[in-house]
């Protein structure tokens, strides 16, 4: 039968950060049992939030932390798209309680004790060519010690594309797209070289020629995977798209 140890107990506390949640295996690596979690978790010092998953009792999780851990379930799992945009400053207005958009390389479905506190949907997206354990101008938000894995904003704004036509209305697409005077040509330029959709690629170009954007005189159509010379069209709720090559 699992019994109170208080010294594991205190190794706990001090060792878990605030607003992190933690899982068996982390448990484990403290020297923490199975058997014994659970009685943690009867006796109130540990509080489960899924099949191991625990955080301490009365804890507000924090969402790099939880990032972190899905981070080790999902492959590629990275806050991408118009989330990524909106945490680099690019939005065209301010919502009270935006949806978290993460995108990863295999199917799967975010846990309600994570969409609970942090409303999100998550896109199993294959955009560019590249293995899922080096995605292209995916790194850790500004690069800092234990932030989550976010898109760079060149690649952010092509994963926000994509969507067009599907989840994303055009109209809105066109002025974040308008925002985006800093991109950098040559981020751009590789990650469209790379790129396995027309449609983003196309799209991407027709809307910077359109705004104006200085990157976009920096890029070289015939150099990019346009596809072949006919437009691509697509119907959703904005109407018809075409696109031209």
């Amino acid at each position: 039968m699992a019994t109170k140890n208080p010294g594991k107990l205190n190794l706990l506390y001090t060792s878990l950060a605030p607003g992190s949640p933690l899982t068996s295996d982390d448990l484990a690596t403290l020297g923490i049992s199975a058997d014994l979690a659970v009685h943690y978790v009867r006796a109130g010092w540990l509080m489960r939030l899924a099949r191991g998953v625990f955080c301490r009792p009365n804890d507000e999780l924090k969402l790099y932390p939880s990032l972190l851990l899905l981070q080790g379930k999902f492959t590629g799992l990275h806050v991408g798209g118009k989330s990524a945009l909106d945490w680099y400053g690019v939005r065209q207005y301010v919502s009270q309680q935006p949806m978290l958009e993460l995108y990863g390389w295999a199917n799967g479905r975010l846990p309600e004790w994570f969409t609970e506190r942090f409303p999100a949907q998550y896109h199993r997206k294959r955009l560019f060519d590249e293995p899922p354990e080096a995605l292209r101008h995916v790194t850790p938000f500004e690069r800092r010690k234990g932030a989550p894995q976010v898109s760079s904003p060149e690649r952010a704004l092509l994963e926000l594309l994509s969507e067009v036509g599907v989840r994303q209305p055009l109209q809105e697409a066109r002025e974040l797209v308008e925002s985006t005077y800093s991109l950098r040509a040559n981020v751009l330029n590789e990650l469209l070289q790379h790129c396995t959709s027309v449609k983003t690629v196309r799209l991407c170009l027709q809307l910077g020629r359109e705004g104006g954007l200085p990157w976009a005189d920096k890029l070289d159509p015939d150099a990019l995977p346009t596809g072949s010379d006919r437009p691509w069209v697509s119907k959703s709720a904005d109407g018809l798209l075409v696109l031209k090559p």
